[in-house]
């Protein structure tokens, strides 16, 4: 460090010579001898190589020479005064030699102590990005008044239950869905921030809150009022990504959905708790070729319901394991194509019917009470999960608290196309297509499963009505799919049909048929772009059920959104 700082000091007093310049009348007559010995002085001080000091020595020489030479013009010229100050003559180079050096050694000190640059923050803050989207919603359901009022709320009844279905013992009906009363102008709000750090090149995190009127993974959200009442914010993502290489990624936790997939399926605002591995390959200039392994937690066994009791429940944690594989070709310069299959096996989602048990005789739950969905919508095919041993005493007064599980299966395929053209006068258009098959729908496996408890999707006659499918196709027209500035715009429309039993209901989209399963019907809109990153939305979705009794929903929603 001394040295560094004697050569700096030095370097710098060279340049301040150089400026200064002569004051006397006439300059003196350079020396030879302090010229070279400066450049010796700057060899030993680690300012210049040897070979680079031989060459200056010489050049030193010549320009002494010339100097010499035109001082015998100005001999005759006034002589210095008392107070004249002669600055020795240094050569041009090595004045530009240590104008380099000095700059360099300042300019690194000031990039390493950040006070290069006026305003500018530590290095861990470049490393750090933020975005959010703030959405602004007014909604309306509207109900047909032919529905039926009589529709089970399995997903509240669990939540609240368990309920008992003995009517000689139960004074309550149960949690029953609202289905012929109107809301109208629901103000909701959806609102997040997310962060991002670059920890290392190959390293990121990223943490993401958001609204919310509860722990509802499909959507965030929320309903504003309440005696304006403060809202709820929760964690909606946080995960840790490594780029292993240019094209496999790795990334776990609370994350984004990685598959290719459409709402059909999966919300847009779900997120996926575990692991996945992404990798992208392109192989020519058309062709390249995408897919996702993961690993997904969906729920681990709790001990709540025996909690006071000796005997626990088993451990069957549930569990989601996807494969998607998918390819994207450029048919030419107006024509894309994108398609992809995937495989999720959801393992231990369905119910499990219970060994006998007693809660009348103080049990504190039966051994498959957590086998029940930890989170649902509607439509699914489910059962009474609990075998309740009547009490001798008194059979037909014995109550009979309960809980549903559901009776499929789902082992799913799900095949996505999506085929984007570009059309004359600037026009563009998006067509896409999903279809869904549950490969675990089997209604004998369901009957035997439930033990004959199953209690939705009856006809009269007791037969199960449901079914393995479920499909969409929407088509977009506009001047632009992505809207990113002011004056973009498209419209849209859809169709989409979806059996019971043809995926699990509590992941799909919230606001056709207001969630689930077992739902028909058509929706239509448009998106413009008021200014950059900012856009309306206005959308119309007509549904009713598939099976069984009447239910029609119809929702209108307005929007601003907003991204930053």
């Amino acid at each position: 460090m001394i040295s560094n700082v004697n050569r700096l000091s030095l370097a710098i007093g060279m340049v301040i010579a150089t400026l200064v310049g002569p004051v006397a009348a006439a300059p003196a007559a350079p020396s030879e001898n302090a010229t070279i010995n400066l450049i010796r002085l700057l060899v030993q001080q680690g300012v210049l190589k040897q070979a680079q000091a031989d060459g200056l020595i010489a050049q030193a020489e010549r320009e002494a020479q010339q100097a010499r030479q035109a001082n015998t013009t100005v001999a005759a010229g006034p002589a210095a005064t008392p107070g004249d100050v002669r600055v020795q003559y240094v050569p041009a180079i090595v004045r530009d030699q240590i104008r380099d050096q000095v700059k360099a050694e300042v300019m690194a000190t000031a990039k390493q102590e950040n006070w290069a640059q006026p305003n500018t923050f530590p290095d861990w803050v470049s490393r750090i990005s933020f975005d959010g989207d703030i959405r602004l919603r007014n909604e309306s359901r509207y109900y047909s008044g032919s529905n039926s009022n009589e529709i089970v709320d399995f997903a509240k009844l669990n939540d609240k239950g368990p309920y008992d279905v003995n009517p000689n013992t139960s004074s309550s009906l149960p949690p029953l869905l609202n289905t012929r009363e109107d809301r109208e102008n629901l103000f909701r709000l959806r609102a997040r921030l997310g962060m991002k750090a670059q920890i290392a090149p190959d390293w990121s995190a990223g943490i993401r809150i958001g609204t919310g009127s509860d722990d509802n993974p499909v959507s965030t959200t929320q309903t504003l009022g309440g005696g304006f009442g403060k809202k709820d914010i929760w964690l909606d993502q946080g995960y840790l990504t490594w780029n292993a290489t240019d094209e496999l990624t790795l990334t776990g936790g609370r994350i984004a959905n990685p598959f290719f997939s459409t709402d059909l399926l999966y919300s847009n605002d779900l997120n996926f708790d575990g692991v996945a591995a992404i990798f992208n390959h392109k192989l020519n200039r058309d062709w390249s070729l995408f897919g996702t392994v993961g690993a997904f937690p969906v729920e681990y066994t709790d001990d709540t319901s025996t909690s006071n009791g000796f005997d626990k429940e088993d451990s069957d944690n549930k569990w989601l394991y996807g494969a998607q594989i998918g390819a994207n070709w450029a048919i030419n310069s107006n024509h894309r194509l994108k398609g992809a299959l995937a495989y999720y096996r959801f393992d231990d989602i369905e119910g499990q019917r219970s060994s006998a048990c007693e809660p009348w005789a103080g049990a504190p739950g039966c051994d498959t009470d957590d086998t029940r969905a930890a989170f649902m919508q509607k439509g699914n095919s489910v059962f009474l999960l609990r075998d309740i041993t009547p009490n001798p005493l008194n059979p037909a007064a014995t109550a009979q608290p309960q809980f549903v599980g559901l009776a499929s299966e789902f082992n799913l395929l799900d095949l996505n196309l999506v085929w984007d053209a570009d059309l004359p006068q600037d026009f563009k258009l998006r067509s896409q297509a999903n279809y869904v098959h549950n490969l675990g729908y089997d209604e004998g496996e369901m009957r035997k499963r439930s033990e004959g408890q199953i209690v939705n999707n009856l006809d009269s006659n007791g037969e199960l009505e449901s079914g393995a499918n479920a499909w969409m196709v929407q088509f977009t027209l506009g001047n632009s799919l992505e809207l990113a500035k002011q004056g973009d715009w498209n419209l849209f429309a859809g169709y989409k049909y979806i059996q019971p039993d043809a995926l699990p209901d509590g992941f799909n989209d919230s606001s056709f048929h207001l969630g689930g399963t077992n739902a028909k019907g058509y929706f239509l809109g448009g998106n413009y772009g008021l200014a950059k990153n900012v856009f309306a939305t206005g959308r119309w979705l007509s549904s009713e059920a598939v099976y069984g009794a009447p239910f029609d929903i119809d929702v209108l929603q307005l929007e601003i959104n907003t991204r930053f």
